[in-house]
């Protein structure tokens, strides 16, 4: 260990992570009067949310009547039951007071022509609590998520927090059940830095590089969830991962829902609106778990298009170019790109492609880290909060709806800044840490630093996608799982025997992209073997060998532990069936049938 320095930092809160939600908590916790500092692995507008197209859910009501309370009952129906309702209420209920708020931090979004906030429908979003269509969605062009970034980022700066720009964080500090702090390495001359906190909160964002086709950046590796699984706690829902419908044919690149939103259509190779078989009143606006599997029949059957039969088209044209160029500018430019497509006169190739994770690190309202313990499914753990995608105080439960994504990050992270400013004291100070504070990570770095095995982390990462791309897919059967679950166990195996080539610490991205690898697998383990375990269909969790939703003995929540040697174990935690306020009545589940 003599040969690792740390440089030790003190701050109030520390952040990992500057996406949408770690930049909202971060720039809200500076406005406290706290001091923050900001780790973040990529330049904060770099950062995933960046990525977000379509737009941000709430019922401001611009362009036709809309209700907090129709917004609730379609987020608790799209979760499939599975979201916890004090949440969803919540976030629903805030919504409106936050998206103003983004407004006057100077979000430019699209306008009407009476210069109000302009919104467009997307999937699940109903009025009159599923009678009418919705238009909800606030956007920002089909760039929604871009300008989000750049306003909480000019925001953070406005309000003097501390930025730690290409550091990446390794491992939590943990005593005696208690996050004391964090341990990151500046990728940029390879210094190890040690990072005291009252609140560490992590802000990471997802696992979607565990699939071997995902719109996720090659940044999403769900360090904040690794993280979590070492110091031995639970991760949530890990099985329901979302499968968006629309990635470009070939390279998994988003196409928003928001297109579908502004009038596209999904046709077949018969030139068929299928949708309308599949969901006769949404139809192509039908929830994503809904459209991925209606698409993924329509080619299992022999009606998907191109030379292999093996994807679906979305039309735009009929839109007309006027359109396009004004609501949909950058899917415009990435058909082109990556699908040498004119959507102007051309169709979009797509497939259903990995795009979001509605589990991940349990947490409360606040933003607090939960744990199982002593009987207790809310014990709250101290020291630890999480935010984003990186989270699952589960308002998205089984199945996320469209644009509740980047509601999700600006409502908790807000929430959580204001919670941490309760309870901390700026400038309190600090317990000193143990003496092996931080030990347990310069362990890994040192013992992947210097790996001398026979397998390229690229080919373990490569082998791990493809397990999970081709078993823990769209449709799910017990018997794939299982084959799904040996197989990863080998892939894990194969891992102990990783090499890595660079014996440096400056800008090793070997290292750096194995350490990756290994948030990665624990969360991928999690993933398949919670998939085996639910023997049920709710939400984007669909098993073919039993095709209802169980309420009776699955409207519940799965916690995973994965130790050292990625053994997994399995409990569960109640859904939260009740609300904050008797301000909506809470509408009793209906069967589904997958």
């Amino acid at each position: 260990m003599s040969a690792y320095q740390f440089i030790d930092h003190s701050y109030d809160v520390v952040v990992v992570g500057a996406g949408g939600a770690g930049l909202r908590a971060t720039f809200g916790l500076a406005n406290s009067g706290l001091s923050v500092a900001n780790i973040t692995k990529v330049f904060p507008t770099r950062s995933h949310t960046v990525a977000a197209q379509g737009g941000i859910s709430a019922a401001l009501g611009n362009m036709g009547e809309d209700d907090w309370r129709w917004h609730m009952y379609d987020t608790i129906k799209g979760s499939d039951w599975l979201g916890d309702q004090d949440a969803i209420e919540f976030m629903c209920k805030e919504a409106p007071a936050a998206i103003l708020e983004l407004e006057h931090y100077g979000l430019p979004f699209s306008r009407t022509e009476a210069g109000k906030i302009y919104q467009r429908p997307f999937g699940g979003m109903t009025t009159h609590f599923g009678k009418g269509t919705a238009h909800r969605t606030c956007a920002a062009a089909d760039r929604t998520g871009h300008a989000m970034l750049h306003t909480l980022y000019q925001q953070a700066l406005k309000h003097q927090a501390q930025f730690f720009i290409e550091y990446f964080a390794v491992d939590l500090i943990m005593e005696n059940g208690e996050c004391r702090g964090v341990i990151a390495i500046d990728m940029a001359d390879g210094t190890l830095h040690r990072f005291k906190a009252h609140i560490v909160m992590l802000a990471t964002g997802g696992y979607g590089r565990a699939y071997f086709s995902c719109t996720s950046a090659h940044t999403c590796t769900g360090d904040g969830g690794g993280m979590v699984l070492r110091a031995g706690l639970p991760l949530q829902d890990m099985e329901f991962v979302q499968f968006h419908p629309t990635g470009i044919y070939g390279s998994g690149c988003l196409i928003t829902e928001g297109a579908r939103g502004e009038g596209g259509i999904l046709r077949n190779s018969e030139g068929e609106a299928f949708m309308e078989r599949y969901a006769p009143n949404a139809k192509n606006l039908a929830s994503r778990d809904v459209v991925s599997r209606a698409m993924t029949i329509e080619i299992r059957e022999g009606r998907g298009v191109g030379a292999h039969k093996d994807h679906i088209f979305l039309h735009l044209e009929h839109l007309g170019a006027d359109v396009l160029h004004q609501r949909l500018p950058g899917i415009s430019e990435t058909a082109k790109i990556f699908a040498g497509v004119d959507v102007t006169r051309q169709p979009i190739p797509v497939l259903p492609t990995v795009h979001y994770n509605m589990g991940g690190i349990p947490t409360n309202i606040h933003g607090e880290v939960v744990t199982l313990r002593d009987g207790n499914p809310d014990a709250v753990v101290p020291g630890l909060m999480a935010v984003g995608e990186a989270a699952c105080v589960s308002v998205h439960g089984a199945n996320r709806l469209g644009s509740n994504s980047l509601l999700d990050l600006v409502i908790f992270g807000r929430e959580a800044a204001r919670h941490c400013a309760e309870f901390v004291k700026p400038g309190t100070r600090h317990k000193p840490f143990a003496q092996d504070a931080g030990d347990f990570a310069v362990s890994r770095i040192d013992h992947y630093r210097n790996a001398n095995g026979h397998q390229k982390t690229s080919d373990v990462r490569l082998n791990m996608q493809r397990v999970m791309q081709n078993h823990a897919a769209v449709f799910r059967t017990g018997e794939s799982l299982q084959q799904g679950v040996d197989k990863l166990n080998q892939v894990i195996d194969s891992f102990a025997d990783v090499s890595v080539s660079d014996r440096g610490l400056i800008w090793n991205t070997d290292l750096i992209e194995t350490l990756e690898l290994d948030n990665l697998l624990g969360q991928a383990s999690a993933t398949i073997n919670s998939a085996l375990n639910r023997t049920e269909s709710r939400g984007a969790h669909a098993r073919e060998d039993f095709p209802n939703r169980d309420d009776q003995n699955w409207m519940k929540h799965t916690l995973s532990w994965v130790d050292a040697q990625h053994k997994v174990a399995l409990a569960t935690r109640p859904v939260h069936m009740y609300t904050l306020t008797n301000d909506v009545e809470v509408v009793p589940p209906k069967a589904r049938t997958y």
